[in-house]
């Protein structure tokens, strides 16, 4: 993979706050802006489709991975530069992590959890070493940092397991974050 690419985790469906669609939007355009492939869920509803649209008008290459029983419920969006289907929810999230440099997770519901908590899984396995971007937009995520903190504090996770994230306030700051990881393996 020459071209950097970025696996995003995020909602089927858009959320009650309009900052969170927009902050799917501003990813898009930003990994366009910086020759970053989105590598995503490859549904075309909810911050799905927000962000792999943007991305899409804005120039990037886009790559999405489906499994068989969701392309219709996630209205598969058969027009990226890159689609697959697979035929299980597992075979997704491995193909979609296998094919990324880094992940940013976007707000999101149960899949999202699903998938961050996998990846940061894997991290904590040393199965990779991938960059886990949080966006954590208007505060959506501070119920679940506290619980890896509470998890933590209850001595059921090494502390290192906070360090195997980072937290973003805003896209602006989850950009530089994959920046800085990017260059540091380079």
């Amino acid at each position: 993979m020459s071209v950097k690419s970025v696996c995003v985790y995020c909602g089927s469906r858009p959320g009650t706050k309009p900052a969170y669609a927009q902050a799917a939007r501003d990813l898009g355009v930003a990994l366009a802006a910086e020759d970053w492939r989105l590598v995503y869920g490859a549904g075309d509803v909810g911050l799905m489709g927000e962000v792999a649209r943007a991305a899409q008008t804005a120039g990037a290459e886009t790559f999405g991975v489906i499994p068989t029983h969701l392309v219709a419920w996630e209205v598969g969006k058969t027009d990226l530069t890159r689609y697959i289907v697979t035929e299980t929810m597992h075979e997704r999230k491995k193909v979609m992590l296998m094919n990324a440099h880094a992940v940013v997770v976007l707000p999101g519901g149960a899949g999202s959890l699903d998938e961050f908590f996998e990846v940061l899984t894997w991290a904590q396995l040393r199965l990779h070493a991938k960059p886990i971007v949080i966006l954590n937009t208007e505060g959506y995520w501070d119920p679940l940092l506290k619980l890896i903190d509470h998890v933590i504090d209850q001595g059921f996770a090494d502390a290192s397991l906070a360090r195997l994230i980072q937290v973003a306030a805003t896209t602006d700051e989850a950009v530089e974050m994959l920046k800085l990881a990017f260059a540091e393996t380079a």
